[in-house]
């Protein structure tokens, strides 16, 4: 019996050892955590870097895409099924207007041109005659008018025979640059068979569609701005050569063209362009893009405030108590949404949210948890605890 209750003394002695040591523990573990300057989850003041909220200058912009073809571009045919007899030009070669591109075989042709000489020299040489005795009086003039006609109709049947000889000679309609071909001497050509694509690469035209209620925007001559996917970062500048008359009903949209200059020739038709069109300039607040978390479709940052001895913490409206220590003083990060507006040249324009002169988070923004405490730039050891 004795030693029932001895063990059950000794039990008894141990749990109660155990709890005083815990709660021992507890209280030294909370001390430290205020020593520390631990004002939100995870106790520890996180060091960040600041950017503060500013006034920028930003440019409102229309951006679309368009496709780039030359100033001039055709595919050069045949109108006729004939054998090519020479080739006079290279793959990629500059041609002027007019140059030969492509000789076909013009055996026919040529018999024809010779034949229609022949009856127009004969025809000439009756019509002399005639004129001579009409002149003269002896031939009435009736006889050498139908020998002019006769003359005038060989004329007209040599002019057709030679035209039809050069049908069988293809050339350049413009100056500008040919492409690849695998046409050869020898090949059989028919109507509308491709022979090689010809471009004028001088400058290049980009048709792009606007929404019209950005119509009043789209002024003849004003600038405009390229970015080739072919050329990361790199901008081509030119302008807008017309607007077309009429706005599709089915998209609302007009078809705008613009031109750009090609020197070099590295803008090739085909190729996709970023268009955008500049129609005016603001100053708004704005913030790096560094220092904005999306989550969704909402925006937020870390807005620096300071965080009163013995104030409750309100962040996502949690109470000091409820794992948001309230106890002490000092600057902590408090999660903001904002509503984004452009970017550009690395900063992010803020609409809603925020006001001059407030401080946010520049980076690093995925160690945070709303209501933490920060040490700021310069600011050693752990954050202050209070006023003194």
């Amino acid at each position: 019996m004795f030693r029932r209750h001895f063990f059950l003394i000794t039990a008894a002695a141990v749990l109660l050892l155990m709890v005083v040591l815990g709660g021992l523990r507890l209280a030294t573990g909370d001390s430290e955590a205020k020593g520390k300057g631990g004002g939100g989850p995870g106790g520890r003041a996180a060091q960040v870097s600041l950017a503060s909220v500013t006034n920028r200058p930003f440019a409102d912009r229309i951006a679309v895409l368009g496709v780039a073809k030359g100033r001039q571009s055709v595919t050069i045919t045949s109108d006729t099924a004939e054998l090519v007899t020479a080739v006079h030009f290279r793959d990629g070669q500059a041609v002027s207007r007019g140059q030969i591109l492509v000789t076909l075989k013009a055996t026919e042709q040529d018999a024809g041109v010779a034949e229609a000489v022949a009856r127009e020299n004969q025809a000439r040489r009756e019509y002399q005659r005639w004129k001579t005795l009409a002149d003269k009086g002896i031939a009435p003039k009736a006889t050498a008018e139908q020998y002019l006609a006769a003359l005038e109709t060989a004329q007209a049947s040599t002019a057709a025979a030679r035209a039809r000889k050069l049908d069988r000679v293809i050339r350049a309609p413009f100056a500008g640059v040919v492409g690849l071909s695998d046409i050869a001497p020898g090949a059989l050509i028919s109507p509308g068979s491709p022979i090689v694509s010809l471009d004028d690469l001088g400058a290049i035209r980009v048709d792009f569609d606007v929404p019209d209620r950005y119509l009043s925007v789209l002024r003849q001559g004003s600038s405009i701005a390229a970015t080739p996917d072919a050329y990361p970062g790199e901008v081509f500048t030119g302008r807008i050569a017309q607007v077309d008359t009429r706005i599709d009903t089915a998209t609302r949209a007009v078809t705008a063209r613009a031109e750009f200059p090609n020197a070099g020739g590295r803008i090739k038709p085909g190729m996709m362009l970023r268009v955008n069109i500049e129609h005016g300039r603001r100053d708004a607040l704005a913030v790096p893009e560094s220092a904005i978390q999306y989550e969704g479709d909402q925006a937020f940052v870390f807005l620096i405030t300071e965080r009163q001895a013995g104030a409750e913490s309100k962040g996502n409206g949690n109470a000091k108590g409820k794992g948001q220590p309230g106890g002490g003083s000092g600057p902590v990060a408090r999660k903001t949404q904002v509503t984004p507006g452009v970017s550009e040249g690395g900063f992010v324009e803020i609409r809603e949210g925020l006001k001059p002169g407030d401080r946010v988070v520049a980076d690093g923004l995925n160690r945070l948890q709303d209501g933490q405490a920060v040490r700021l730039p310069g600011q050693g050891g752990a954050a202050p605890q209070g006023k003194r």
